[in-house]
């Protein structure tokens, strides 16, 4: 794919990042290969539609559905978590040309110095065009968020890719065309982040389209990837179109990303869980220690004197029963009760969230004191 754009390397005086100065390295005379640009349609279709459909809609055709700039301008909201100015509803050729307009100044406004990228070939339906504009979105705001060791957006991207699939036998990553050309590499990655999906000692090297389906099929069906390529297309060119590899691969860092956040999610939710669970079993204990130092004082504070010996080996008895039976499991209630609000505001306290206050009546003072007096 050729160099649509260049990066406009000062940055603004709003402090605005600079977009880094992408690579001028794509092979131009591949500029009109019908291969490789049914390859980036694909791939950018799916990308495109992967972040529509948060919005609840997504595109058919690139270069048609992009023409009146509502869809673009709608993209651009959604991957950016930025408002745009409010679109035209007009069908006039100048209001789709203002609507992409506003799109291309909203792209501009990040660092990014379009060359050779006008509205009006957008809303001609030039494809080359659209596709070179996609794509400086996906660099902008997709790859370019993969920074390591202060390299480019995709030579970090490169590099995340080597140091993720460095351990796997027979993968060596070294760019985003031969190297994946096996359909190894791409299930190393899958596999580095989640090995109980892909069985990696049983994929062999000389059966690439086996590779790249199982590849494709997996992060499809179980980390929500869209299908960007196709395994035939892949082994069928003798160098792989390097933006729709790239756009997997994001893809994927991305996925993984989200998984990890929810991961975290999952482990905030776990703990308040089970602190909402400490403090129910405070509660539950509380309520049913005092309810039962309820029910026993008025048979502790009786003084009723016994009228005969039988009568009062009964009350010895029933006294005998209380110290060895009843008591002592209060008593462990009492001391439970105790270490189970310490814990909780222990560990409500390491994760700074609010102190537990227990509901009036049931303050652990109030309640050990009360079991300290009749247990």
């Amino acid at each position: 794919m050729v160099d649509y754009h260049a990066a406009n390397n000062q940055s603004s005086a709003g402090g605005v990042q600079t977009y880094m100065e992408q690579e001028n390295d794509w092979d131009r005379d591949m500029l009109l290969d019908p291969a490789w640009e049914r390859q980036q349609r694909k791939t950018f279709t799916a990308w495109c539609n992967s972040h529509l459909r948060k919005a609840g809609t997504q595109i058919e055709n690139i270069e048609e559905d992009f023409r009146d700039g509502l869809k673009l301008m709608l993209l651009l909201e959604v991957i950016s978590g930025e408002r745009l100015p409010k679109p035209e509803r007009g069908k006039m050729r100048v209001h789709k040309i203002n609507n992409v307009n506003k799109a291309l100044d909203f792209i501009a406004s990040k660092g990014v110095k379009l060359v050779s990228i006008g509205a009006e070939e957008i809303v001609d339906g030039n494809a080359k065009m659209t596709l070179g504009m996609i794509w400086t979105i996906i660099l902008r705001f997709a790859i370019q968020d993969i920074s390591v060791e202060e390299t480019s957006a995709k030579e970090g991207l490169l590099l995340w890719c080597q140091r993720k699939t460095a351990p796997y036998k027979n993968v060596n990553v070294q760019n985003f065309h031969i190297s994946w050309k096996d359909g190894l590499a791409f299930n190393a990655l899958i596999h580095r982040h989640r090995p109980d999906l892909i069985n990696y000692d049983s994929l062999r090297k000389d059966d690439p389209l086996t590779n790249l389906n199982n590849a494709f099929e997996v992060a499809e069906k179980h980390l929500d990837i869209p299908k960007m390529l196709d395994a035939e297309d892949i082994v069928g060119t003798l160098k792989p179109d390097e933006t729709c590899v790239s756009c997997f691969c994001h893809a994927f860092s991305g996925a993984q990303k989200a998984e990890t956040a929810a991961n975290r999610i999952c482990k905030v939710l776990a703990v308040n869980q089970e602190n909402e669970k400490m403090e129910e079993d405070y509660a539950r204990l509380a309520s049913d220690l005092l309810e039962w130092i309820r029910r026993t004082i008025p048979w502790l504070e009786d003084r009723t004197q016994q009228r005969t010996i039988n009568d009062m080996q009964a009350k010895q008895e029933d006294f005998r029963d209380y110290r060895c039976v009843h008591k002592p499991p209060k008593v462990q209630d009492k001391c439970q009760l105790e270490i189970g609000f310490n814990t909780l505001q222990t560990k409500l306290r390491l994760n700074n969230r609010p102190a537990f206050m227990p509901s009036e009546g049931r303050m652990v003072s109030v309640c050990i004191h009360t079991a300290c007096t009749y247990c």
